[in-house]
């Protein structure tokens, strides 16, 4: 999903780096972009670093929903469903207009 043509924020700050394991174990580096409640879940919105790009990941936009399990614990799942992203990245899209310069 790799509708943006400036994936460069216009401010000036440090960005926020998470950290995620892949099924082999290796380290894979994010830049965090947004966090937002929509539709009764929280979003949370990741783009591959730079590093990570250079090593050949999808330089595309993710988008996961912050799920807490019993204990208070916080996890990151993946929205897979269509519709799902699809609704999801037009409020993204809404969210950071000013920000980000997005593809008709």
């Amino acid at each position: 999903m790799s509708d943006i043509k400036n994936i460069t924020p216009e401010t000036e700050e440090e960005p926020s780096i998470v950290t995620m394991l892949d099924e082999e174990g290796n380290e894979h580096a994010f830049e965090h972009v947004d966090s937002f409640p929509f539709n009764g879940e929280t979003y949370v919105v990741l783009i591959p670093t730079e590093e990570e790009v250079q090593a050949g990941e999808a330089d595309e936009v993710l988008f996961f929903t912050l799920q807490t399990d019993d204990e208070g614990n916080e996890a990151l799942t993946f929205v897979e469903d269509e519709a799902e992203l699809d609704m999801v990245f037009e409020e993204f899209k809404t969210r950071m207009g000013d920000v980000y310069d997005f593809e008709d």
